[in-house]
């Protein structure tokens, strides 16, 4: 029979206290107190059922989650209008899956969107989604010049460009405490980032270098993206093409591609042909 031991009632209350204390310390260390901008403890959204979370530390179902969330908002806010033509986004999106598996973040969903507009343009947001304007796919002249465009949009999501760029806007303008933000605001702000703020100088570089790469992974052409990138660069007539607001320092990022391509087998690959590729485009309208 074995004997339990008795600890006195003081001990036991600082015990108590000690256990209390490093518990609460930790735990405010990890979630912080406040958030300056709501003015609230994290304890209270956590009663009251808000989602917070941490930009740093998003797991890949929580910034799936996002990414859908900003694409509805995006949809029902007007800001652009999906194409229904179902044989050109199924083009887009044989080309653009298979460029996704190949990439180096295959583990989460993509989905790929034509958008109604002339506009020459395309842009991706978090989670997994790319935007592919109709006139940007009519600008180019072989797959292999709409597939680069694609995989460079892939890059941004593989380098979680979204999600830096939106920490860091938040941090600037002092939205975020240590207890993160509101998932609502994380979407609010998905919103806004996705067409009216570029990438950085560095964010652009980055994944020209990742989709270069990804691009010679499914053995397109090379070339196929200093064609694209020069096409926009020589247009003219129609004022400046929209993609150079939101992709700046072209010319530095075609110099830093060449630097990368071997001339020799700059040619070399899939997508240059020019009729197959307007029939494919022509095809569907």
């Amino acid at each position: 029979m074995s004997v339990m031991q008795v600890i006195p009632w003081s001990r036991w209350q600082k015990r108590f206290i000690s256990l209390l204390l490093i518990a609460t310390t930790t735990f405010g260390l990890t979630f912080g107190f406040s958030q300056p901008s709501y003015g609230q403890s994290w304890l209270n959204l956590l009663f009251q059922g808000i989602q917070v979370l941490q930009l740093s530390s998003l797991s890949n179902s929580q910034e799936v989650r996002l990414g859908q969330q900003i694409n509805q908002q995006l949809i029902q806010q007007g800001k652009f209008r999906v194409s229904r033509d179902r044989r050109l986004n199924a083009y887009v999106n044989e080309i653009g899956q298979q460029l996704a598996r190949t990439s180096k973040r295959p583990d989460i969903p993509y989905t790929f969107q034509v958008v109604n507009d002339r506009a020459i343009n395309a842009f991706a947001t978090m989670g997994g989604f790319v935007y592919l304007n109709r006139g940007m796919i009519e600008a180019a002249d072989t797959e292999a010049e709409l597939a680069s465009v694609i995989a460079h949009e892939i890059a941004h999501i593989v380098a979680r460009h979204a999600v830096n760029q939106m920490r860091d806007v938040a941090l600037s303008q002092g939205l975020m405490g240590a207890a993160g933000l509101k998932e609502s605001t994380i979407v609010q702000m998905g919103v806004q980032l996705a067409v009216n703020l570029p990438n950085s100088r560095e964010a652009e570089l980055e994944a020209d270098q990742l989709g270069l790469q990804n691009l010679q992974r499914v053995g397109y052409a090379p070339i196929g993206m200093i064609n694209f990138m020069q096409k926009l660069l020589q247009a003219g007539g129609g004022g400046t093409p929209e993609i150079l607001n939101t992709h700046p320092d072209t010319r530095n990022r075609i110099i830093a591609l060449q630097r990368r391509i071997d001339r020799n087998t700059a040619y070399e690959g899939l997508g240059l042909d020019e009729q197959d590729y307007r029939d494919r485009i022509q095809a569907s309208r």
